[in-house]
């Protein structure tokens, strides 16, 4: 009798939802769907309960599964992946997103499974897949070779994200994303043919993510659409990206240069839009820019750069003459973000000694504005902020009407970067709000 009752009571405020005060409910049934798909997993799930209108929108809404093995009660809205099975089994798709971080760790293999799930209806028109093989916090290993059905839905992934594996030699003839725009390749193994064939099937490509990269050679890059790629070199290797052919490139990042005993080469071929650049640390032995005419040539006063108008570079405060000697191989720069890294500290044999005797070309034309990050106001700091008032000038004028501006912010610049990554809307990547 009281089950009964409930029912009786419940029903009213099914009815509710038709109401006056409901107006959510009243939408087109696509653009519920569309709400249903933003939604974690589990909240998704739970539309199905707030009427007889919202019960067949889950399985038409695109699906959003994240599935987690460690610590699930600190993501309260993934599913664990004994669950994965029954839900690609009742929803019919198209998937949204898959996200499935730490796949070989907390739970075992979980390989087969995986497998199984790419092959369902469910998950066979991904648009954004995010996979790890192993967790951050785990020993990372190249002993596990990516699935071919991962990449099933390469034909309408439109962002990919792989981490701690390897790219098997043999996925590469077959692999084409025609609507693929933003790549993350992420602490793995892939060879130099692999990689130049993956990029070459990225034909809407506008993003490109490599960090810690085990590469069998160079990066290659050739593409008529990238217009971002996002750098960060291996701690236990060099790291050598080319860039044959990049119309529309327009900026290149590094991340966490000043914290690797890394070695960067980049060799620009091509790229006549480039105009942002960095950070990195001036310190030559480990990072080395070359350019046009064969990309054999290194940056330097002689074979200067045009295009850079934004440049980020790392320092110790008492570096003032290598970031000026580097400032001549950029005679068009605008704006210059300097970031003071106490824990790094250039070897005084190697580093470059500034002329004055030399003015510096783009502080006598182009020259706008320095940001000083991390500035704490030290005396090799304040030498840096001294020599722009000094010398920067535009169209012959001294920089009499210069503006100060004291900002805190609660990001380090390399965080702040990692924030953004793929957000192309940001013109400049190094200003913080």
């Amino acid at each position: 009798m009281e089950n009964k009752e409930a029912c009786t009571a419940a029903a009213p405020k099914e009815q509710e939802s038709h109401g006056t005060g409901d107006l959510i409910s009243r939408l087109p049934d696509d653009i519920l769907g569309a709400i249903i798909t933003l939604l974690p997993t589990k909240d998704g799930g739970r539309t199905q309960g707030l009427s007889r209108r919202w019960r067949h929108l889950w399985r038409t809404a695109p699906l959003n599964l994240e599935v987690r093995t460690l610590h699930p009660a600190f993501f309260p809205s993934a599913v664990p992946p004994s669950a994965v099975s029954k839900i690609v089994s009742e929803h019919p798709g198209p998937a949204r997103r898959f996200y499935f971080p730490g796949l070989r760790t907390g739970g075992g293999d979980l390989s087969s499974e995986l497998e199984s799930w790419f092959h369902s209806r469910a998950l066979s028109n991904l648009r954004e897949l995010d996979i790890r093989y192993a967790h951050e916090s785990s020993l990372s290993s190249s002993s596990y070779r990516l699935l071919s059905s991962v990449l099933r839905s390469a034909s309408t992934l439109c962002v990919v994200s792989i981490s701690y594996i390897d790219f098997p030699d043999q996925i590469a003839p077959s692999m084409s994303f025609p609507l693929l725009k933003q790549l993350s390749l992420l602490d793995l193994s892939i060879s130099e043919s692999v990689f130049h064939g993956l990029l070459s099937g990225c034909h809407a490509l506008e993003s490109l993510f490599v960090s810690e990269v085990r590469a069998a050679g160079c990066l290659r890059v050739s593409s008529s659409t990238i217009r971002s790629i996002v750098l960060q070199g291996n701690p236990h290797e060099s790291t050598e990206l080319v860039v044959e052919d990049a119309p529309h490139l327009e900026r290149i990042l590094s991340l966490g240069t000043h914290k690797r005993a890394c070695q960067l080469y980049i060799r620009i071929m091509r790229a006549p839009k480039l105009e942002i650049l960095g950070p990195f640390i001036p310190d030559f032995s480990k990072l080395h820019v070359f350019q046009l005419p064969t990309g054999l040539s290194p940056v330097s006063l002689e074979n200067s750069m045009h295009t850079i108008k934004i440049l980020s570079v790392g320092s110790c405060n008492s570096q003032l003459n290598a970031v000026l000697n580097v400032l001549r191989w950029f005679p068009c720069l605008e704006k210059l973000y300097v970031i003071f890294y106490f824990s790094y500290e250039m070897r005084k044999n190697i580093e470059p000694r500034y002329d004055p005797l030399h003015p510096i070309e783009c502080l006598q034309s182009h020259f706008k504005e320095v940001v000083l990050q991390g500035y704490s106001g030290l005396e090799g700091e304040v030498d840096f902020a001294r020599f722009f008032v000094l010398n920067a000038e535009v169209e012959n004028k001294a920089s009499r009407d210069i503006q100060f501006e004291f900002r805190h912010h609660n990001l380090w610049p390399d965080d702040h970067l990692n924030k953004h990554i793929h957000d192309l809307s940001l013109s400049n990547p190094f200003r913080q709000p």
